[in-house]
């Protein structure tokens, strides 16, 4: 929503009242600091003042500012804004746009609302065992009711494109939504004055300033359609690639681009020898579907064995914590600038089952089944580790440790994947003949195992669960119904009190 340039006539007594909503890495604090230099260099009494959150992800810090031009009397400003008297509110996210209506800080008769339409995942979301993102629309809906005045636009990727930061492309928008009466010539002053980053800063200031004035051809995000894999490598390795690329496309039309990405995640996962296993799953799999069913069932597999045999292992965290694209990214998101130090600590927890997870396959079973030896493992490995990955010792540990892809395959963790794998593919299959639709939705169950550790734990026993109550439903018209049901009740909650409901339901009716 477009608004065009307004210059209110603030008298003297009357104190303008903004605050601004953002989490940690978003420039919450240089956004304070340029709008209370702007106020006091236009003759302005100002005051800042912060009320810190929670943590990263879990509470916004509340800036606050207030400003009357400067008369003979001192105002007495608040600490802290109130629920239904705050002039601007400038959200850093769109779930924080959603925080500021409901407590209150966003009226109809006063408010401009001023908010970025990205998303950066709260640690509620992303906990969530099933799809936790919160729906951005309602917001948006809720938004256009309450605000008098709305100026929403993608802010951090308008700031990006400029090579500067979100707090720059809100300041822009502050300015061209005309609710402070400053010209434009004075927010930029306010820039220059803070002395860092000012030639990106105004960049990105110019794109909030026409997003807010509606003259930015595009203030969403454009839609991208995913790319496809860009494989790499030695020339006999690309030939293994391309022979494994060749059965693909043998395959169904239908079937090809779902298996394409399952082959990519598991070489990734291991090597091409690992990816013609995965090849040779799937094409059993064709071997027993048909078109007259769309490929369902043979779609299904090619995402879901693939998310079964990349299984989360020590190796694998290891290694990704330590490459390089990983570093880039961190970087590029922290904006660190030529010359600027960084400095990563990876938090480890391993529990007693993930070390003899490492072991030999035999050895390790051995270990597992002796609770005086796996109670010695917790002793020596259940605590809490800080490594220092920007120092030598730690990530050359790491790195060694997640390049024992060569080994991996013969650890006691594989051998267990392997057999969970033979069975939940065996299980799946043995309604085909009778139920097909059944086979398909036991096929997507493999989706509530996820993660690492004690994450990884809590999934197999949902997952488990789910499979055996659908042993109770083997036979009924509407079996395929309740075990995507008992899924979705599955990925409700992470204590599963929604599963358990649904299968004491079933239970009642068998």
């Amino acid at each position: 929503m477009a608004l065009q340039q307004q210059t209110p006539d603030a008298r003297v007594g009357e104190i303008i009242k903004l605050a601004v909503l953002a989490v940690g890495g978003q420039g919450g604090g240089v956004l304070t600091g340029w709008i209370e230099g702007l106020a006091r260099a236009q003759g302005y009494a100002c005051q800042a003042t912060s009320v810190a959150g929670v943590a990263q992800r879990t509470g916004a810090t509340i800036y606050y500012v207030e400003m009357t031009p400067k008369s003979d009397q001192a105002p007495v400003f608040a600490l802290a804004p109130s629920g239904g008297d705050v002039d601007v509110m400038i959200a850093a996210e769109m779930m924080e746009v959603g925080r500021s209506i409901m407590r209150g800080f966003v009226t109809p008769d006063r408010t401009t609302l001023i908010g970025s339409t990205h998303r950066a995942l709260a640690v509620s979301e992303k906990m969530a065992p099933g799809d936790g993102i919160a729906d951005a629309d309602e917001v948006r809906a809720a938004a256009e009711i309450a605000a008098q005045r709305l100026i929403l636009a993608d802010m951090d990727r308008l700031a990006i494109e400029q090579g500067s930061v979100i707090s720059s492309s809100l300041f822009g928008a502050l300015a061209g939504s005309g609710a402070l009466p400053f010209p434009r010539a004075a927010f930029e002053e306010a820039i220059r004055a803070g002395g860092k980053g000012v030639e990106a800063s105004l960049r990105g200031f110019a794109a909030g300033y026409d997003a807010a004035q509606g003259e930015a051809a595009a203030v969403e995000a454009p839609s991208v359609a995913a790319a496809s894999a860009q494989v790499s490598g030695p020339a006999a390795l690309m030939k293994e690639w391309q022979v494994l690329m060749a059965r693909i496309a043998a395959m169904p039309g239908p079937v090809q681009d779902m298996a394409k990405a399952g082959l990519t995640k598991v070489v990734d996962f291991q090597d091409c020898a690992y990816g013609g296993e995965y090849l040779d799953h799937l094409e059993g799999v064709l071997a027993r579907d048909s078109a007259a069913r769309d490929w369902a069932l043979s779609a299904a597999a090619a995402k879901y064995i693939a998310n079964a045999m990349a299984y989360d292992d020590i190796i694998r965290v290891a290694d990704l914590k330590t490459r390089s694209t990983r570093f880039d990214r961190i970087t590029g998101e922290m904006n660190v600038e030529e010359g600027q130090l960084v400095e990563l600590t990876e938090f480890f927890h391993p529990r007693a089952e993930e070390i003899a997870s490492l072991m030999p396959a035999k050895m390790g079973a051995k270990w597992e089944a002796n609770p005086r030896r796996m109670a010695m493992l917790d002793r020596w490995f259940n605590k809490g580790r800080r490594l220092r990955t920007h120092r030598l010792r730690s990530f050359v540990m790491l790195h060694l440790l997640g390049g024992l892809k060569g080994y991996r395959r013969r650890t006691r963790r594989h051998e267990v994947e392997q057999a969970h794998l033979k069975k939940w593919l065996r299980q799946s299959f043995a309604p085909l003949e009778r139920d097909y639709a059944l086979s398909v939705e036991l096929l997507k169950c493999r989706r509530l195992i996820k993660g690492y550790s004690d994450t990884h734990v809590r999934g197999l026993s949902k997952f488990a669960t789910v499979m055996e109550a659908a042993k109770l439903l083997d036979g009924r018209e509407d079996a395929a119904d309740w075990v995507a049901r008992l899924r979705e009740a599955a990925l409700q909650d992470p204590d599963g009190k929604a599963l358990d409901g649904a299968v004491q339901t079933i239970r009642s009716f068998i």
